[in-house]
């Protein structure tokens, strides 16, 4: 199984926006309202296994980054982001923590239950979105 390049559905929960930074609350308003062609589709079932899969099959990008209310993301390392990193990255995608172009494969545990902010999905959507994170957009 090969995840697209690009796809045209962006995943995450939104209900969060307010404690986002600036450059992911940007990066959110351009999928929805962009300057130039269609808004990306927002969807977002709540489950990472079932957001995942969808964005392998149809392209695209699934986050749950960090925020003011938890400032390692919310999701688990060991047990929650990695497997889907994995996964991801073997279909030909990208899983990245937002740390600079940081691999969530490549963060060392310290706790069992060590939180990891994580971006993953389409190669070209994960550039934009840390493209976004770094100042370059």
């Amino acid at each position: 199984m090969t995840i697209p390049n690009k796809g045209k559905i962006y995943s995450t929960n939104e209900g969060n926006a307010q404690y986002l930074d600036n450059k992911l609350q940007r990066y959110l308003n351009d999928c929805k309202f962009p300057k130039e062609g269609k808004p990306k589709a927002a969807r977002y079932v709540g489950s990472m296994v079932a957001d995942v899969h969808r964005t392998i099959c149809y392209g695209g990008v699934f986050m749950y980054p960090a925020n003011s209310t938890a400032a390692n993301g919310k999701l688990r390392l060991l047990y929650e982001c990695n497997p889907m990193s994995y996964i991801v990255e073997q279909a030909g995608g990208k899983a990245v923590t937002g740390r600079g172009d940081e691999r969530v494969l490549d963060v060392i545990p310290e706790k069992l239950h060590q939180r990891c902010p994580i971006y993953l999905g389409s190669s070209e959507d994960v550039d934009v979105i840390l493209s976004y994170l770094n100042g370059d957009e």
